[in-house]
């Protein structure tokens, strides 16, 4: 998958490994300083593109198919992982993945939305999109969690809840609705970070934490660009517009107080360095830990009530 904004830095590239060939069969002093020069003009290009991407340019590199999604973050940093499975009332909802992994010597609970690599594994996945059997499989991953006294790590990664009428006749809304009240109340640490889309309730349903960061090239938003184009202009070709309204990047959410931090990417996106973009992640999930284990339950309990709570709120003043 290439993206238009990137097409200019991959020539660069090509030509750069023809180049190396070259040097590889002969030696060559102006060759190799032709490479360095090249290389240089390679990295000026991608910190240039990527300091100016726009809104929507950001929600397509949110999408890239070649993006690290939950489980290759869960493969990359933890030493072992246990996979659990169902919600133990109707089924294994394959959109969300959980068990608990070993984080150099601490054991956490890990949840996230899972999309697919190729149609067979994203039509079993839903494309990322869960029912309600999947958020109910968290929520019981998240109660043996607590059971245990371990922190849960949450990875949003949703075009949203599934939208069929199936989902709706075995209680898609209450789920959620659950799930959210539920978070409220656990007990032990809790950190939920954006890997890729976050979309309405569907992210919203394992994403109530102590902390709340975003991977720099990631969204969340209520809606998706394509949907609030298609409700106000009754198409999908004002999404550019759209994304810009919504303001819906990691930059807008820190700067509207609506999540706690940012995580660097490698440049050019976590899909250019998905273990560099893991190792990232792993010292920010340690950090954010380390920090929370601290403070009291209930002190941390509190704090999360108050954090959502002002989220929206305003203040009027009278003028004089």
């Amino acid at each position: 998958m290439l993206l238009e904004f990137e097409k200019p830095i991959i020539e660069l590239e090509k030509k750069l490994v023809l180049m190396q060939e070259q040097v590889a069969q002969k030696k060559d002093e102006r060759l190799h300083k032709a490479i360095k020069k090249l290389e240089n003009e390679i990295r000026t290009l991608q910190k240039t593109t990527f300091q100016h991407l726009t809104r929507w340019q950001r929600v397509q590199l949110s999408r890239h198919a070649d993006r690290p999604y939950t489980l290759d973050y869960i493969n990359h940093i933890t030493e072992e992982f246990i996979a659990l499975h169902g919600d133990r009332f109707m089924g294994d909802d394959k959109a969300i993945v959980g068990g608990f992994g070993k984080l150099e010597d601490e054991t956490i609970m890990f949840i996230g939305h899972q999309k697919g690599r190729n149609t067979k594994e994203r039509q079993a996945r839903n494309f990322g999109m869960a029912n309600p059997e999947g958020y109910r499989k968290a929520l019981r991953l998240m109660k043996l969690a607590e059971k245990f006294n371990k922190p849960i790590v949450t990875l949003i990664d949703t075009p949203g809840a599934y939208p069929g009428v199936e989902g709706e006749e075995r209680g898609q809304a209450e789920a959620i609705a659950r799930n959210i009240q539920a978070m409220f109340d656990l007990r032990v640490p809790i950190v939920c970070i954006i890997i890729g889309e976050g979309a309405s309730g569907g992210a919203l349903g394992i994403a109530v934490g102590d902390r709340v960061l975003m991977l720099e090239n990631t969204w969340y938003s209520v809606i998706s660009p394509e949907s609030c184009s298609s409700i106000l202009w009754k198409s999908w070709d004002y999404k550019e517009q759209a994304a810009e309204v919504l303001k819906l990047t990691a930059k807008d959410m820190l700067g509207n107080k609506l999540i706690d931090g940012i995580i660097p990417e490698p440049l050019g996106g976590a899909h250019r360095d998905q273990k560099a973009a893991a190792e990232t992640v792993k010292n920010e999930i340690l950090k954010q830990l380390k920090v929370l284990a601290q403070r009291s339950p209930e002190q941390r309990t509190k704090d999360r009530m108050e954090k959502f709570c002002k989220m929206g709120v305003v203040e009027e003043m009278e003028l004089k």
